[in-house]
């Protein structure tokens, strides 16, 4: 059963699948690569191989439609919840900070993809 709260998210969130590199920020050389699940201005769920401490700081290089370089950002670990046993988990980021530009892009990206899933 899904929440049926209030919503309570600053920014609009929509599904979708979009490559991102991932590393603990002060770990320079063990890189993953997977998929969000969803995306907003304020963060993402993104589907890992391994369990992060919340607050843990991850270095993200996420690529969108709408430009053709990769977006680098820090986020922030708010939850990360196992979804198959040592394999697969669900971690929710919030984005520490975005540039101008940046939040264009994205808020390009979240809008085009509610306006095409309704």
């Amino acid at each position: 059963m899904g929440y049926s709260g209030p919503e309570r998210r600053k920014h609009k969130r929509a599904e979708g699948r979009f490559i991102v590199s991932y590393r603990i920020l002060e770990d320079m050389d063990n890189a993953d690569i997977s998929q969000t699940k969803n995306l907003s201005l304020g963060g993402m769920l993104l589907t890992t191989n391994r369990q992060f401490h919340i607050g843990t700081k991850l270095a993200l290089e996420i690529r969108l439609p709408f430009d053709p370089n990769p977006i680098i950002l820090v986020g922030n670990v708010q939850e990360s919840k196992e979804v198959t046993k040592n394999l697969i988990y669900d971690t929710r980021i919030q984005f520490i900070s975005v540039d101008t530009k940046h939040k264009n892009t994205i808020n390009g990206t979240v809008d085009y993809y509610l306006k095409r899933g309704s």
